[in-house]
């Protein structure tokens, strides 16, 4: 099996993930503390790649503006939500490349957000694969 190396533009893309092909047999978080090179290197990239793909789509988008959760990989690295602030960027290129108003898109982004356990435990999240599935249907 082949890795995807280049992302499909009509669809919200996951976490960055340090697995070969998301293969969740192999799930384990990478273990770089904040001192680390390496680290620093994947996360300038990873940025790097966002950037490159949304900033056409979201005119102004600057580094500061881009959600940590875009970054960098979940501990076990095969995290299926994105953050909404994640997801909300993504919108703007969704839209624009499946021909559908923003709010629609919006919309199913809020359709698809799970509230923080119990009501105080953790952030919302959006599942990425859940919400890809519900663009398809849309689209039919």
């Amino acid at each position: 099996m082949n890795p995807i190396l280049t992302p499909d533009k009509k669809y919200f893309q996951p976490r960055p993930s340090t697995l070969t092909n998301y293969n969740a047999a192999a799930s384990a978080f990478t273990n770089l503390g904040p001192n680390s090179t390496d680290a620093r290197d994947t996360f300038r990239a990873s940025l790097e790649g966002y950037l490159q793909l949304e900033k056409p789509y979201t005119p102004g988008l600057s580094a500061k503006r881009v959600p940590v959760d875009a970054v960098t990989s979940s501990a076990s690295g095969v995290d299926p939500q994105i953050s909404k602030a994640n997801a909300e960027i993504q919108a703007h290129r969704i839209a624009s490349v499946r021909g559908v108003p923003l709010a629609t898109v919006q919309k199913l982004i809020d359709d698809h957000t799970t509230n923080r356990f119990i009501g105080l435990l953790g952030e919302p999240g959006v599942n990425v694969l859940e919400l890809n599935l519900a663009l398809d249907r849309q689209a039919k």
